[in-house]
C-alpha cells in the first residue's frame, strides 16, 4: 500500500525503530517521513550486525534509496539532526520542513531545571515542552530561520503528497506512545502533544483519506520509563528475573514493567484506527522464538497469545519481532492480504 502510519500503542518504548527499520527493507518505501514530538524520541536499529540510535532521522535510514523526511509539527535540534546526518553520511537524502520548531539551548536548561516537569512528570530534559510552549506562543523559532540547516529546508507535505498521488510507497513514522499522548494518555504524566496516528498524519501533511494502513506497535510485554501510572507493574527485581528489565534510548534510565495489557491493546487500537498490529520482543517473552522467521515454526505458547491478541482485538497481527536485527522478523502481511 503506498501510505502506512506506524505509531506506538502502549507508552513509547514498544520497538518502533525495529518495525519500522524492518518494513524501509522489505517494502522499499520512496520516502520515510517522521512525525510526533522530537529528540525526547530515541530508535534503536539494528541491522547487519551493528546498532544505530536515531533521535531525530526516520528509521527507514538503514535503506540507503530511501528518501528521509521530518514533517512541519516536529521540533528539531539543529544540533542532534546535524550530527545524525553527519553520522550516517544522510547529506543527500535529507529534507526538513522549513516549519519544524527549533529546540535552542534556553529550552534545554529550562527543560533540565523546571522542578516539576524534570522532579514529578520525568520528562527527558531535551527541550520539547518548553520548545513547543514557544511555539503554541508563536515566539519559537523555525528551521527556516536556521542557517546551518538551509541545504536541507523543504515543502515536506507537498513532497509526500506527491509521492503518494504517484502511487509510490511512504512510511509515516510515529514517535513515543498512545499512553503518553497529552490528549489521550496518563495526564499530566504525558509528553508535551499528541502522538495518536491523527496527529501524526497531522505533523507530516497528509489527511485520513490517503492513508491506506495504519500499523499499532505492540511490546510484548509493556514498559514505561518516567512517572505515571502503569497497570500491573512487577517488581525492578521481578522484571530482571523475567528478563525485561531494559534502558531508554534517550535517557538510559530503567523502564517500568508489567505483562502485555490487553485493555490498553484495545483502546489503542480504536484511538488509532489500527489495521494491523505488530508485536516487539516476542523473543524475550518466548526464547524459542529467537529469530524465528516462519509463524508455523513458532512454539504453541507463543501463537496462543497472538491468537488473544486478535481476539481482544480484533485486528490481525501482521509482524512479529523475533529478534533485535531487523531481519528477524515474522512478516505475515502477504498470507493475510496486506500485500
Amino acid at each position: 500500500m503506498p501510505c502506512t502510519v506506524i505509531v506506538g500503542g502502549f507508552f513509547g518504548d514498544e520497538g518502533k525503530g525495529k518495525i519500522m527499520s524492518y518494513l524501509s527493507i522489505k517494502d522499499n518505501p520512496k520516502i520515510a517521513v517522521r512525525g510526533g514530538v522530537g529528540p525526547n524520541a530515541g530508535h534503536t536499529v539494528v541491522f547487519e550486525g551493528k546498532e544505530f540510535k536515531l533521535r531525530m532521522l526516520p528509521s527507514a535510514i538503514i535503506n540507503r534509496s530511501t528518501k528521509l523526511m521530518i514533517g512541519p509539527g516536529v521540533l528539531v535540534d539543529p544540533n542532534v539532526l546535524l550530527k545524525e546526518i553527519e553520522t550516517f553520511s544522510a547529506h543527500d537524502r535529507v529534507k526538513v520542513d522549513r516549519q519544524c520548531g527549533v529546540i535552542e539551548e534556553k529550552h534545554i536548561e529550562m527543560d533540565r531545571g523546571d522542578a516539576y516537569l524534570k522532579g514529578k512528570i520525568g520528562t527527558t530534559g531535551t527541550g520539547c515542552g518548553p520548545a513547543n510552549v514557544d511555539r503554541v506562543r508563536r515566539v519559537g523559532k523555525v528551521c527556516r530561520d536556521i542557517e546551518a540547516l538551509s541545504r536541507y529546508i523543504d515543502d515536506v507535505p507537498y513532497l509526500v503528497n506527491e509521492a503518494i498521488s504517484k502511487g509510490e510507497t511512504v512510511h509515516v513514522e510515529g514517535t513515543q506512545g498512545t499512553f503518553i499522548s497529552l490528549f489521550h494518555g496518563t495526564y499530566p504524566f504525558v509528553t508535551s502533544k499528541d502522538v495518536t496516528a491523527s496527529a501524526i498524519c497531522s505533523d507530516v501533511g497528509i489527511g485520513p483519506k490517503v492513508v491506506d494502513d495504519v500499523i499499532v506497535v505492540f511490546k510484548a510485554y509493556v514498559t514505561r520509563v518516567g512517572a505515571g501510572e502503569l497497570p500491573g507493574e512487577l517488581s525492578t527485581e521481578e522484571a530482571e528475573r523475567r528478563g525485561w528489565l531494559e534502558k531508554a534510548t534517550v535517557t538510559g534510565r530503567v523502564r517500568r514493567s508489567a505483562p502485555f495489557n490487553y485493555e490498553l491493546a484495545r483502546r489503542a487500537v480504536m484511538l488509532n484506527s489500527a489495521t494491523q498490529i505488530a508485536i516487539t520482543k516476542f523473543d524475550v517473552l518466548y526464547p524459542q522464538a529467537k529469530n524465528v522467521r516462519d509463524f508455523s515454526q513458532l512454539p504453541k505458547e507463543a501463537k496462543e497469545m497472538i491468537d488473544m491478541i486478535e481476539k481482544e482485538t480484533k485486528v490481525p497481527v501482521t509482524i512479529i519481532s523475533t529478534g533485535a536485527e531487523a531481519e528477524a522478523t515474522i512478516d505475515r502481511r502477504r498470507e493475510l492480504g496486506f500485500l
